[in-house]
């Protein structure tokens, strides 16, 4: 009787214990190993993870100083989605190394924009007038995309993300395009009538981005994403990662911590 007894006092314990510890355990979410490059997509992951956890999520985040790896890391399985690189980059990825990554969310756009320092808008640009921009395909091709977005250029047929000077085929207003590397922009804005600069370039050379007198669309070619694995891209967590992320309460935090430098692309 008293080892009957024991028992089901013990049985009785571990199923008090169980039914204490039931809530805790239901309440375990789901580990997500997301790559990210420092900056802006890591802060904003930051942000997006305690409401992440709300939609029972757990976000590990992980930086990567290149953007190489957080692909490479992905595909291998070492993370479950990353968040860095816009389509025209991963597309490059996956046709160059036979990722089998696709996009399953738009996140921000940092965009290009052409600043002057003599003047005000574009239109006060004269014919003949300079323009530099960045020599190298993604970032030069961005700005010969966006001169003929707003009508200053027209380009071949099919050139595709990566157009070059030897693409243009119509220039109504003569501008002479000059080519420099990407870093050195800034600088020549005394140099030239305008300058076509990277967003993270213009923050270091002290430029409000607000101050372009062109610039990119938020939701341009160029708008960043989630990535995961295409077998993992109808996954329930997949949906709610990218809800969160385009969530009004991220959107505000975008807008108010880069006031501009860093658009919402959703």
């Amino acid at each position: 009787m008293t080892t009957s007894f024991s028992r089901r006092a013990a049985l009785a314990a571990g199923l008090a214990m169980a039914l204490a510890a039931g809530p805790a355990f239901a309440q375990q979410n789901q580990v997500l190993r997301i790559g990210v490059t420092p900056g802006p997509h890591a802060e904003i992951l930051e942000k997006v993870k305690p409401l992440a956890a709300q939609k029972g999520l757990d976000l590990k985040i992980t930086e990567f100083s290149d953007y190489v790896v957080p692909n490479q890391a992905l595909d291998a399985g070492e993370l479950d989605a990353n968040s860095f690189q816009h389509e025209p980059y991963l597309d490059n990825q996956v046709k160059d190394r036979g990722y089998k990554i696709v996009k399953v969310g738009l996140t921000v756009n940092f965009p290009i924009g052409i600043y002057s320092s003599k003047y005000k808008s574009w239109a006060e640009i004269p014919d003949g007038a300079t323009i530099a921009i960045p020599n190298d395909p993604t970032n030069g091709g961005r700005v010969l995309l966006l001169l003929q977005d707003k009508g200053v250029i027209k380009l071949k047929d099919g050139v595709g993300f990566k157009p070059t000077v030897a693409d243009i085929t119509g220039n109504p207003k003569k501008f002479k395009i000059i080519e420099l590397e990407a870093a050195q922009t800034p600088r020549s804005l005394a140099d030239v009538a305008a300058a076509a600069i990277n967003t993270n370039y213009a923050v270091d050379a002290k430029i409000d981005p607000a101050s372009a007198i062109l610039r990119e669309d938020a939701k341009g070619p160029y708008v960043n994403l989630i990535a995961v694995r295409a077998a993992d891209k109808d996954k329930p967590w997949v949906k709610t990662l990218v809800e969160v992320y385009q969530s009004p309460e991220i959107k505000s935090f975008i807008a108010e911590r880069y006031k501009g430098a860093v658009l919402a692309g959703w």
